[in-house]
């Protein structure tokens, strides 16, 4: 298992071995002893799948406030994702930066989501099965939500938001700087 940091602080991709032949692949996913060994030390208690029928369609910019807050691991098992986050975290070294990374069922990439960053993708091809863990179960009382094409953010969707596949709910969150921010930054070090 190989894990990358990102220019984002906390955030990382994570790498599982894949052995392949002319049948197919195989990849250990998740072994909650190789992602401890590795400093990854969350509890994940619950998997997530969303299904995007379309490309274009866009989800995000999604997290959840404390002290419901999630951290994410997230992979794209069918088709390719453009997955995007972005530091929420008041004080951080990174606050209000964003990355993307292209996740797919080619490169069996993972994204290690932490708590405290907002999370979306867009899809790049049709039948886009993304699959998620979590550390903390779903809250409707605590789900939240800032607008994906927030012009203080500058986030380059890598489509034309325009033309973006949205969901109601996502059509009305509010910018970052709209929305009252309840993370703020932990120097573990």
């Amino acid at each position: 298992m190989k894990v990358i940091e990102t220019t984002l602080k906390d955030a990382m991709i994570i790498e599982t071995d894949v052995y392949g032949d002319h049948r197919g692949f195989f990849t250990e996913s998740y072994n909650q002893e190789r992602f401890i060994e590795h400093g990854i030390e969350n509890s994940f208690i619950q998997d997530n799948h969303s299904l995007s029928v379309e490309p274009g369609v866009l989800r995000g910019l999604h997290f959840q406030v404390p002290p419901k807050s999630q951290t994410k691991l997230i992979r794209a098992t069918t088709g390719v994702i453009y997955d995007v986050i972005v530091d929420l975290r008041k004080g951080s070294p990174t606050y209000k930066e964003w990355e993307g990374f292209i996740l797919s069922e080619f490169n069996h990439r993972q994204l290690l989501v932490p708590k405290g960053f907002a999370h979306g993708f867009v899809t790049l091809t049709p039948n886009c099965n993304v699959q998620y863990k979590v550390d903390e179960t779903y809250s409707a009382e605590h789900d939240g939500g800032i607008m994906f094409n927030d012009p203080s953010l500058g986030i380059d969707w890598t489509i034309d938001s325009e033309k973006a596949i949205l969901s109601d709910k996502d059509k009305q969150h509010p910018t970052l700087d709209e929305w009252n921010n309840p993370f703020v930054w932990e120097d573990k070090a």
